[in-house]
């Protein structure tokens, strides 16, 4: 019986860790557009790994002006505060290679 539990319990843990990842891979709305100019190795440095408290920031700069741009600027109108922090959470939690 303990081992029967034992065996459920670290299959449950497993399939949660498994679910967590899987989250973790999935991009929120608007992220993929991002890496077309911010992979590794782009001109434009790779936001992977990168703070989420930087990645916010720079994008409510982006968005009031007072970073000036010529693309960002359009491109960080187009999300939200809550979509901004997403995205950063997800670049954030990705490993930069």
């Amino acid at each position: 019986m303990r081992a029967a539990r034992a065996v459920a319990l670290a299959l449950a843990a497993l399939a949660s860790a498994s679910g967590a990842r899987a989250a973790e891979m999935r991009a929120p709305p608007g992220a993929s557009s991002c890496t077309g100019c911010h992979a590794q190795g782009a001109a434009m440095g790779a936001l992977k790994g990168r703070p989420e408290a930087e990645i916010v920031a720079a994008l409510a700069a982006f968005r009031s002006g007072e970073r000036p741009a010529t693309l960002m600027n359009r491109v960080a109108k187009g999300f939200d505060e809550a979509e901004s922090r997403a995205i950063a959470a997800w670049f954030a939690a990705q490993e930069a290679r």
